[in-house]
């Protein structure tokens, strides 16, 4: 009976997936933000230039374009109140919005978080309005590929401890996570949810992987649900691809349209064969420097800067309220330190851009030389 259930919820995740595929493949008119005279207030347009929402939304209005939902508030009398509302117009979600450093969540595939403020536990709303995940858990990421991590029987830890807490920042500590569908099914229990997991490669497998690359989770029934690792990954990329015979144009192939390095009178911005050919020599020397046992470095993993990087080129790597979606474009920075005395450090970092052509060098920050 186990194996069975669990083979149905696994059939599930596989249809929601192939549905949401059918769903992206449609063609849907996207509204966006427009201010009123005085840019207090927000509303939309669609793309025909006609007014669908009137200018009245302030504070947490976050989203510059509006797919499925957003979030709201609107100033009632005196009272202000936080709601989402749909494109059929229809408003749910009243005073639970799910907020995080201040900013209220933007839906992700369809879907937006809510919490509900008497038990302070999130759910999960899909586009109709509907709850789809009930206020059951601590915390649930974003949907990602269909699929979310929720966090139970956790303890919320605030930054600075008063009664009442006298600021918003706070972390979770302890309790239990699992991977779950948007029907609420669990999919695997016990799953570490480190935010460096691929969504958008998972396999459903009979033994753990042996890749290197990737990492499983049982299930319940002896099978594994395994997906890419973004930093082991890059890693293994890193070292067997990129710096396996360093050439020039390897690191052309392997790097972004567009260059942006700190030069000494700021940050600037070059084509990229202008920038490799220029510094190449550099640029091997000192990446190369990560092959080196004694060599002190690290990767970490972040997304683009949205003032940084703009324009129509860089739109698919950013949400609605134009968030990173480190989730899907993660950016992996190497960062090598160099230490001189007790105190005295200095580091040089290369920033590199996953898409769906690979990893691809996309901005430069080096220390201990000048950069042309």
């Amino acid at each position: 009976m186990r194996i069975f259930k669990c083979f149905k919820v696994i059939v599930a995740v596989l249809l929601i997936l192939l549905e949401q595929q059918l769903l992206w493949g449609q063609t849907e008119d996207t509204w966006t933000a427009f201010y009123n005279q005085d840019s207090t207030l927000v509303g939309y347009k669609d793309r025909s230039g006609d007014v669908k929402i009137p200018p009245k939304f302030a504070g947490y209005m976050t989203a510059i374009k509006f797919d499925d939902i957003v979030a709201g508030l609107e100033r009632n009398g005196e009272k202000w109140i936080s709601y989402y509302v749909n494109k059929d117009g229809k408003v749910f979600g009243t005073d639970s919005m799910y907020i995080f450093d201040n900013t209220a969540d933007c839906e992700n595939e369809g879907f937006i978080r809510f919490r509900d403020r008497e038990s302070d536990k999130v759910g999960l709303f899909d586009k109709k309005g509907s709850i789809v995940v009930p206020a059951m858990y601590n915390d649930l990421t974003k949907v990602r590929n269909g699929m979310l991590v929720g966090l139970k029987g956790a303890e919320k830890k605030y930054a600075r401890e008063n009664d009442p807490p006298v600021d918003n920042y706070y972390t979770w500590v302890g309790g239990e996570e699992v991977l779950l569908d948007t029907l609420n099914n669990i999919v695997a229990e016990n799953f570490t949810n480190d935010n460096k997991l691929d969504f958008y490669s998972i396999e459903i497998t009979s033994k753990p992987s042996e890749d290197k690359s990737k990492k499983s989770f049982p299930s319940n029934d002896g099978t594994y649900v395994t997906f890419i690792d973004f930093v082991e990954e890059f890693k293994i990329w890193l070292a067997n691809d990129l710096l396996s015979d360093f050439t020039t144009e390897k690191l052309l192939q392997a790097s972004h349209d567009t260059i942006v390095w700190e030069s000494t009178k700021g940050w600037a911005k070059t084509e990229k064969r202008a920038f490799i050919e220029n510094n190449f020599q550099l640029l091997k020397h000192i990446l190369s420097e990560i092959k080196e046992p004694e060599t002190n470095y690290a990767v970490f993993l972040n997304g683009l800067n949205p003032f940084m990087y703009e324009g129509a080129e860089f739109d698919k790597y950013f949400n609605n309220c134009r968030e990173a979606k480190e989730w899907q474009y993660p950016v992996l920075s190497v960062v090598i330190s160099y230490h001189y005395g007790k105190e005295a450090m200095s580091q040089n970092r290369f920033d590199f851009l996953r898409t769906e052509n690979g990893y691809g060098l996309i901005s430069s920050t080096i220390r201990n030389a000048e950069i042309k």
